[in-house]
């Protein structure tokens, strides 16, 4: 490997850094990247099979042969330039930097840890005036690197923000005094509905579908519609707190499940994400209004319910029977929320159980595993679970809606099971920054628990 620029980087890649983000070659700019031989080889041994990480695998195997390519096969020791396939589209201005795959095999011996460790420490050996880092997912690797002097850092190019604390929230509470700052504002009614129009001040920004509210004895709840010639237009929410505005007989126990309800039953909102904790009600609220378009409106033909299958403990295995059958384990949730909803008053047992057959034969549940290349149309979409997504898997499931269908998802960043993983690199996090400002989506936090007081508790203590 020739000298080009001491000022560069060069960044040692580890496999579960390209497994987890193909692009991830293309991503340091300047500076240049190290492929070890090892891992190679275990991009080679995953190549095989359905799933992302084998899809992921075959990737990076694609861009690397097409880099090679470009070069015409001369001058790998002196490395490849980086440049941005076609098709690739990424945050920075690209790659300009230069690729080098490791000459021969490491002296490391035993786990392939060892050898991608090794193989750092001849390129640092053989380039002691260049800085050396090596990315990794693999927490276990950082610190061995740590220990042998090599500078060691997570890939970070994928998170969706610096700071989880920074998410948007979907909805802010107005000033006091917010009548008083704009005497400008314009209201009237329309089909059952107040609007008003006022000129935000400068601190005042707000995304579309964001929920305000004035807080005290004349509390009002509002959404922004719009902007329009420097004006932004708002709509005073429908109160589903009132028995007499509940959704499927379920109505809103604090402000933001009514923010929820409020997203949830517009049919010009298309896709709406639910943030929270346990037992904050985002699987009954996206049933009742599920239920509700389904059988009441007809506005939607059927409710299909999915879920990324992550377990929280050890695995039991395969399971029998269909598709639905064998995610049917998964759906407690779903289960658990239908008997709060199917609940008739009249009928004893054999009316319970004759709406358990309705509402069933309007709910079908399907496993991620298939949803590549499928459409739906006009259909209510429920993905739970989705702080368990990556973003690539976000996207290929948002990309199945078709004309008339809506999305939701739930989740609870708290609870990412998925390894590398994490709160800023989760696929919910990523959709609810990348749609908050589009016209037709929503995103509420929810953050009062009204599961029981046991529940809120051991949310709290533990």
């Amino acid at each position: 490997m020739s000298v080009h620029d001491s000022n560069k980087r060069i960044y040692a890649l580890d496999t579960n850094v390209l497994l987890h983000d193909p692009t991830a070659l293309f991503r340091f700019e300047e500076h240049d990247v190290f492929i070890p031989m090892t891992v190679l080889e275990e991009l080679d041994e995953k190549k095989k099979g359905g799933s992302e990480v084998s899809r992921n695998a075959r990737q990076v195997s694609r861009f690397l042969n097409e880099l090679i390519l470009r070069g015409n096969g001369n001058g790998i020791a002196d490395g490849l330039p980086l440049a941005s396939p076609e098709g690739v589209k990424l945050k920075s201005g690209g790659a300009n930097g230069r690729l080098y795959f490791q000459a021969r095999t490491a002296n490391g011996n035993g786990k392939a840890d060892n050898q991608i460790l090794s193989s750092v420490l001849e390129l640092r050996e053989r380039h002691p005036d260049r800085d050396i880092a090596l990315v990794s997912k693999d927490i276990n690797l950082r610190i061995k690197a740590t220990i042998y002097g090599i500078h060691a850092e997570d890939y970070e190019n994928d998170r969706a923000l610096d700071d989880f604390s920074l998410l948007y929230t979907g909805h802010a509470e107005l000033p006091a005094d917010f009548w008083e700052r704009h005497p400008e504002l314009r209201s009237w009614s329309e089909r059952g509905h107040t609007y008003y129009e006022v000129q935000p001040r400068e601190n005042e920004i707000w995304q579309p579908n964001e929920c305000l509210y004035l807080p005290g004895e004349n509390s009002v709840e509002l959404r922004v519609l719009g902007n329009e010639n420097g004006k932004t237009r708002l709509v005073l929410l429908d109160d589903h707190s009132h028995p007499n505005h509940s959704v499927w007989g379920i109505s809103a126990r604090n402000r933001e499940q009514n923010f929820a309800l409020n997203m949830l039953m517009d049919p010009d909102v298309d896709f709406v994400t639910l943030l929270g904790t346990a037992g904050t009600g985002k699987t009954l609220l996206a049933l009742a209004a599920g239920l509700a378009q389904v059988m009441d409106q007809q506005r939607y033909r059927e409710i299909i319910m999915t879920r990324a299958t992550v377990s929280v403990g050890e695995d039991i295995g395969f399971l029998p029977g269909t598709e639905e059958e064998k995610m049917t384990p998964w759906m407690g949730a779903l289960t658990d929320n239908l008997e709060v909803l199917a609940n008739p008053e009249e009928g004893g047992s054999w009316g319970r159980q004759a709406t358990n057959d309705l509402l069933a034969s309007r709910i079908k549940i399907r496993s991620l595993n298939f949803m590549r290349g499928r459409t739906f149309l006009s259909r209510y979409l429920i993905i739970d679970e989705a702080q368990n997504l990556t973003p690539k898997q976000m996207k290929t499931l948002i990309t199945r809606a078709g004309p008339g269908t809506k999305i939701v998802c739930l989740g609870n960043v708290e609870q990412i099971d998925t390894p590398y993983l994490t709160e800023t690199t989760s696929g919910l996090t990523y959709a609810v920054d990348r749609f908050k400002g589009w016209t037709h989506s929503a995103h509420i936090t929810l953050r009062r628990g009204e599961r029981s007081r046991l529940a809120d508790f051991a949310s709290e203590a533990l």
